[in-house]
C-alpha cells in the first residue's frame, strides 16, 4: 500500500467485504498479488453473506429419501456402492429449469462443476458443516431441487462459511479497511482505475487508486418496505457502476422469499420447508397443492411467493391486516427444531414471540434477491456492452454481478456457491491480470472535487429553508416498490411506480442533511444511500415495464405467459446523458441440443 494525502494505492481494490469479494482477496493475495485491500461499510463479518441459513448447493450426493416414503420422506446416508441418485448434470438442469431458461448455460455449468470442489475447499479450510452419521457433510432438501444437495451447518450455514474464508483472507495478508464506504467508481477511457471512498470515522474522502476492482456489494432488497435484507442492502454497488457509465443487466428480475417473518421480513430460511415445514393459510389449508402438487412447499422461491400472495388477495391470508400466511413446522419435533433450526427459533421467539417448537409462526413473502445487477462473465470480468467488450480492471461477483447462472429465479442454496465459485474465480482472474503487467492507470479527471460537492450540498441548507427529508423520500420509495413493482406487475402499477420514482428523484435534488459533522455521520450515508437506491430502482421499473411477458419472479397479470420468441432475451440498461436507462438487449447461451427451453411445470 502507498499512502499520501487524500490518495491510497493498492493494486487491487475489492469493494465489499462478502463471500465473493472476501474469495476474491484471498485468491488474488495467494497467487501472488500481495497488495491487495478490501472496502467494507461494515465489519466484514457483518456482510449480509453471513445471513445466509439454510445451505450451499452441492452435488456431493451423501444423503438420499428413504425409499417408498414418497417425497416428503426422511433422509438416510447412501451405503457405499450404492447407485447415484445426483450429479452435476442434474443440478444444472434444475438450475435452468428454476432461471425459467433465461440462465446462461455455460456459466451455470461451471457454477454446478465447481460446487462439489468448492463445498470440500471449505471443508478443508476449517469450515464446521453438520455431519451424517458417518461423518460425512450433511445435506438436506431445498426448492426446485431433484436430490438433497444443500450442503448446511444447521441454520448458520453463511455465517461459518464467511468466517472461514474471513481467516483464510487475513492469514495471506489482505488488508480490510473496515466502515469505509465507496461513493464513485473511476472509470476513464473503459479502463477503471479506481474508486472514491469515504472513512466513515473522519469523514475523509480518499482516492484509491488500483490496477484492478473486484465489487463484490452485495444486493439491494432495501428498496421493498418488507425484505429480508440488512440495513446495509441499498445496492450501493449497482448504483456506482451504473453512475459510472457500465451498464446493469436483467435488473427487472428481483426474488420474493416465501417465509420472511410477518410484518419484519427477517429471513426464516428455507431450510425450514427442506426440513419439512408446511405452508397454511387462516383455514389451516395447505395450499401449496394447488399450485405445486409435486414440490408442495419445496417448489421454487418465485412460485411459492405467488401462490402466498394469491391466497392472501384472495382473503385468506393472516393476521390483522391479513397479509401473512402460517409457516408449521409443529410436527417437526423439538429434537429436529433444536438441531438444525436453532437459528430461526430464536427469531421467531424475539421478534414475534412464537415458539416455532409449539406454534404456528406468522411469515410474509419478503424482498429478497437479485437476479439482475453488473454484467459479468465467468471470470468476473466486468463488460460493457451486449457484445462482451471488457471494461479493463473492473470485476464483479456475487449477488451485485449478473453472470447470469440464476436467469429470472435462483434457487436457494445457490446464492452462497455462485459466491463463492465466481468469488474465487475473480481472484484468480485478478492475479493474472495483476501478474501479466497491468500498469497503475493515471487518472485525469477530478473525480474527488465532484464527490466532494454532492456532500457538501446535502449539508448546505436548502436556499428554500424548507429541504427535502430523504428519510421521508426512501419510505415513499419503499411503498412505491412494495405496491407497483412487487411479486405481481401491471403496466398500470409499473407506469405509476416510474412516475413516482422520478418524482422522488426530483425531490432528493433539494435533499439535506441535519448533521453538518464529520465524525460517523450516519445522516449523510443514509442520504447517500437513498440516492443509490432511487438511481436503481428506475432501471428496476423500466426494464420491468418494456418486458411484457412473466418469467420467474417477473410476473405480470396483464401478461400471464412466457414469451420465448420475443423475450428470450437479457435486458441491458445504459445510463444516458439526461439520467434515464436506454434499454438494449443479449442473447442468452443456450445449448439446444440439450437444454433447449420447455414449459416449467412442478
Amino acid at each position: 500500500m502507498n499512502k499520501s494525502a487524500n490518495v491510497i494505492t493498492h493494486d487491487v481494490i475489492v469493494v465489499g467485504a462478502g463471500l465473493a469479494g472476501t474469495w476474491a482477496a484471498m485468491i488474488a493475495s495467494r497467487e501472488g498479488v500481495t497488495d491487495v485491500g478490501v472496502l467494507s461499510k461494515l465489519h466484514p463479518l457483518r456482510s449480509h453473506s453471513g445471513a445466509a441459513q439454510g445451505g450451499i448447493a452441492g452435488a456431493l450426493n451423501n444423503v438420499r429419501p428413504v425409499p417408498d416414503t414418497g417425497p416428503r420422506g426422511p433422509l438416510e446416508q447412501i451405503p457405499p456402492g450404492d447407485d447415484l441418485i445426483d450429479s452435476w448434470e442434474l443440478h444444472m438442469f434444475d438450475t435452468i429449469k428454476g432461471s425459467d431458461w433465461l440462465g446462461d448455460q455455460d456459466a451455470i455449468e461451471i457454477m454446478v462443476k465447481d460446487a462439489i470442489d468448492i463445498v470440500y475447499t471449505y471443508e478443508h479450510m476449517g469450515c464446521v458443516f453438520s455431519r451424517t452419521p458417518d461423518g460425512r457433510i450433511a445435506q438436506r432438501r431445498f426448492g426446485g431441487h431433484s436430490a438433497p444437495r444443500a450442503n448446511y451447518a444447521a441454520d448458520w450455514t453463511g455465517h461459518v462459511l464467511l468466517h472461514t474464508t474471513h481467516e483464510q483472507a487475513l492469514k495471506n495478508g489482505v488488508k480490510f479497511y473496515s466502515e469505509w464506504v465507496a461513493l464513485d467508481l473511476i472509470v476513464e477511457d473503459n479502463v477503471c482505475k479506481g474508486v472514491i471512498a469515504m472513512e466513515m470515522q473522519t469523514g475523509q474522502l480518499v482516492t484509491m487508486r488500483a490496477k484492478a476492482v473486484m465489487f463484490g456489494t452485495g444486493g439491494y432488497g432495501r428498496a421493498w418496505k418488507i425484505t429480508s435484507n440488512a440495513i446495509a442492502n441499498t445496492g450501493d454497488g449497482v448504483a456506482i457502476v451504473y453512475n459510472a457509465g457500465v451498464p446493469l443487466m436483467d435488473m427487472e428480475f428481483v426474488q420474493f422469499h416465501p417465509t420472511g417473518l410477518y410484518q419484519h421480513g427477517i429471513l426464516m430460511s428455507e431450510a425450514c420447508r427442506g426440513e419439512g415445514g408446511y405452508l397454511r393459510n387462516k383455514d389451516g389449508d395447505r395450499f401449496m397443492e394447488k399450485y405445486a402438487p409435486d414440490k408442495m412447499e419445496l417448489a421454487p422461491r418465485d412460485l411459492v411467493s405467488r401462490s402466498e400472495q394469491t391466497e392472501i388477495d384472495e382473503g385468506r391470508g393472516i393476521g390483522d391486516d391479513g397479509q401473512g400466511i402460517y409457516l408449521d413446522m409443529t410436527h417437526l419435533g423439538r429434537e429436529k427444531i433444536l438441531e438444525r433450526l436453532p437459528q430461526v427459533r430464536d427469531i421467531a421467539l424475539n421478534f414475534v414471540g412464537v415458539d416455532i417448537i409449539d406454534d404456528l409462526c406468522p411469515i410474509q413473502p419478503t424482498a429478497h434477491y437479485s437476479m439482475g445487477g453488473i454484467p459479468a462473465n465467468a471470470n468476473g470480468q466486468v463488460i460493457a456492452n451486449a457484445a462482451g467488450d471488457p471494461v479493463v480492471g473492473l470485476y464483479a461477483a456475487g449477488e451485485c454481478a449478473c453472470i447470469s447462472v440464476h436467469g429470472a429465479n435462483r434457487l436457494g442454496t445457490n446464492s452462497l456457491l455462485d459466491a463463492s465459485v465466481f468469488g474465487r474465480r475473480s481472484g484468480y482472474a485478478i492475479a493474472e491480470f495483476i501478474k501479466g503487467g497491468a500498469a497503475l492507470p493515471e487518472i485525469e479527471g477530478d473525480h474527488l472535487t465532484r464527490t466532494q460537492a454532492r456532500i457538501t450540498r446535502l449539508k448546505s441548507d436548502p436556499a428554500s429553508g424548507k429541504g427535502e427529508n430523504w428519510a421521508k423520500i426512501a419510505r415513499e420509495l419503499k411503498q412505491t416498490m412494495t405496491d407497483d413493482c412487487g411479486i405481481f406487475r401491471s403496466d398500470e402499477g409499473l407506469r405509476r411506480a416510474l412516475q413516482k420514482v422520478k418524482e422522488l428523484q426530483g425531490r432528493f435534488a433539494n435533499a439535506h442533511v441535519m448533521d453538518k459533522s464529520n465524525r460517523f455521520n450516519t445522516d449523510v450515508l443514509g442520504a447517500i444511500e437513498t440516492e443509490n437506491l432511487l438511481t436503481f430502482s428506475e432501471v428496476i421499473v423500466s426494464s420491468a415495464l418494456a418486458r411484457t411477458e412473466s418469467r420467474g419472479a417477473h410476473s405480470r397479470t396483464d401478461h400471464t405467459k412466457r414469451d420465448d420468441e420475443d423475450w428470450l432475451k437479457h435486458t441491458m440498461a445504459h445510463k444516458t446523458d439526461d439520467g434515464t436507462p436506454e434499454l438494449s438487449y443479449k442473447g442468452v447461451n443456450i445449448d439446444w441440443e440439450k437444454y433447449p427451453p420447455q414449459e416449467r411445470k412442478y
